[in-house]
């Protein structure tokens, strides 16, 4: 469990010895496909470190539609600030396949950052990190044009969860046609267009519940 722990980006900087500690206060969870960790709303008192599989965090209009904020693979970790800042969670969090996670609760992870000065180091570099990532989502809203905004989602898809083969990257992510649009700020008609258009160049090609880019065609 401890080399799971160290791809996860908070506390990829800490000693064995530290990582032990971190074992022992928290508790691993299975969870299916389709499964709500939390709500939009909910009091936060529980922080998540992904093992395996793929959680989408969203949230929903007055209207009921929803809009994917991001996705969260292997290695990721979600749900502290709502621990730091003791209001209720920004976002809702469901498994988009079936998932393994660590489970870490308020009281534990206050005792953690009391104690570890490091790991309270990482997590404020990380919040620092995802922080710049949604100004420059915001940005991208306002100035690059759809076919850009697609194409730049695609590719920092690749650069979080996808894996290098060669001239290919193959990006494993079960995400639908509207999850993608909601991710890049299109619609889905755009997305669909953009996305056929990259096929056709052989810059995107599509498999089950995988995307593969190459590169060659993507420089050119």
């Amino acid at each position: 469990m401890i080399q799971w722990l160290k791809k996860v980006s908070l506390f990829d900087k800490l000693s064995d010895a530290q990582l032990e500690h971190i074992l022992r206060i928290a508790h691993r969870r299975s969870l299916p496909a389709g499964s709500i960790l939390f709500q939009e709303k909910d009091p936060g008192n529980i922080f998540y470190v992904v093992l395996s599989g793929s959680i989408k965090l969203f949230t929903r209009s007055a209207a009921g539609d929803e809009k994917v904020l991001s996705v969260v693979a292997a290695g990721d970790s979600f749900g502290e600030l709502s621990l730091l800042d003791g209001l209720p969670r920004s976002a809702s969090a469901r498994t988009l396949e079936p998932a393994l996670v660590l489970e870490i609760s308020s009281d534990e992870f206050m005792r953690l950052l009391e104690t570890h000065f490091d790991i309270t180091k990482g997590i404020l570099t990380e919040l620092s990190r995802r922080l710049r990532q949604t100004n420059e989502h915001v940005n991208d809203l306002t100035f690059l044009d759809d076919r850009t905004r697609v194409l730049k989602n695609l590719i920092n898809l690749a650069n979080q969860h996808g894996k290098r083969d060669g001239i290919f990257i193959r990006i494993h992510l079960a995400l639908n046609y509207d999850e993608l649009a909601q991710m890049a700020g299109v619609s889905k008609q755009i997305l669909s267009e953009v996305l056929r258009e990259l096929e056709q160049k052989g810059v995107l090609a599509f498999g089950m519940n995988q995307y593969t880019l190459n590169l060659t065609k993507l420089r050119g």
